[in-house]
Order: structure tokens, then sequence, then C-alpha cells
């Protein structure tokens, strides 16, 4: 894919946003339009998830789920960018669900409603969708104590692509393949030092496995 001058929306949560890095311009959308010219609009909102939750956080922000941003985001979009799923795991309390369910207030039905909108909304667009990292505690149970049931990472990240592969969306996983695993100590000391957010050089690692993928696979 041709990507000089494309208008490109970032659909995020706190690792889109920056969290995790010095310099903005490190961030991996930021490197990516320097990279390759693009022209990046970054909707990443930090504990932000895809599914609606079934009870309202103090922070009403965290709350601005991937569903209901769609419609805020730029019209004239040539790529957009969706990664997320991580905090759902995380922090969310809506069931992973289903591959029937069509609303937002389960990760399954979340996911047909977010790709289906974007479709809706951008229907000459190519839309990529990347899985979330690997984190240092997504074998723990607590983590997941917002919901009934401990579900794992690895859980949600098989949704995503089923649901993708339904609405044929091209999908990169960094779960399977970004090199960043804060489990070995060495990944961790060098690229994410707090076990979630990549830093600076994990950013870098970001843009060049979105860039590579985005050249030689769409």
């Amino acid at each position: 894919m041709e990507l000089t001058g494309k208008k490109v929306n970032f659909l995020g949560d706190s690792i889109t946003q920056g969290i995790g890095v010095k310099d903005p311009a490190n961030r991996y959308p930021d490197r990516l339009a320097a990279r390759y010219g693009l022209i990046v609009r970054n909707y990443g909102i930090r504990r932000t998830r895809i599914a609606r939750q079934h009870v309202p956080s103090e922070d009403p922000a965290k709350d601005l789920d991937f569903c209901g941003r769609v419609a805020g985001m730029d019209d004239d979009a040539d790529l957009v960018l969706v990664f997320g799923g991580t905090n759902d795991f995380g922090h969310g309390d809506a069931p992973l669900g289903e591959m029937s369910d069509r609303t937002p207030y389960t990760f399954y039905g979340a996911l047909h409603t977010l790709y289906g909108s974007l479709i809706k909304k951008y229907p000459d667009a190519v839309i990529v969708v990347l899985t979330p990292l690997h984190r240092l505690q997504e074998d723990d149970p607590a983590t997941n104590a917002f919901r009934k049931g401990y579900v794992p990472l690895k859980r949600f990240v098989e949704a995503i692509r089923e649901v993708a592969e339904y609405y044929a969306l091209p999908v990169l996983d960094l779960h399977a393949s970004s090199g960043l695993q804060p489990k070995v100590p060495a990944i961790r000391e060098r690229y994410v030092p707090d076990g979630l957010h990549p830093n600076d050089a994990g950013h870098a690692i970001l843009a060049e496995r979105i860039g590579a993928f985005l050249t030689s696979c769409i």
C-alpha cells in the first residue's frame, strides 16, 4: 500500500495515546507519520475499552468506549487502525460473550458493533485491526476481577481475530509477533518497563512492525 499522504485515524487506548513515552514524537503513530508521510489523527484515550461497561466507572473518561467514539472521528480517513482490548481484559466488566452477540455490552458484540460502524462510516477506507500486546500480569486472575470468572487475555485476542475475519479485515497479531513480551526480563527492562506500556524504544518497534505490515500486506 502506498502510504504517502494518506489520512490515518488511530483508534486506541493509552498505548496509542502515548502513555509510557518521554517524547510524544516517539509515539508509534507519530513515527509512522514521519517515516511514511502520513496525515495522522490520534484518537487514543487512556484506560478506554472496546466494549461498553455495565457499571459506570468513577472516571467517566474511562467509559468512552471505542464503539461510541467512531462518530466523533474525522470522516475523510483513507486508513483506520484499531488497537485495543487490553483494558477490556484488565479492568472491564463486560463479559466475553459469544460470536452471535450484536450489542456493545459483551466483548464479541462490541467488536461486531465497532467493525460494522467503521465499515459503514469508511466504506472506501482500509480498516486494520491490531491485537493487544502481551502484558506482565496477563496470567493473574486478579487482573480480571471486574468480571465474573477469569478470562485469559488470549481469548480476547482470539475474539478479535475471529470477528475481524468475519468482516474480512486485515489483522496484525501483535500478541503473537510484536517481540514485546514483558515476562522476559531483558525485554521488559529495555522496552516495556511497567509491564504494559512500551517506552520510546518499544514504540519504535511497534512503528516498525505496523509500517511493514501496512506496506507489504495491504
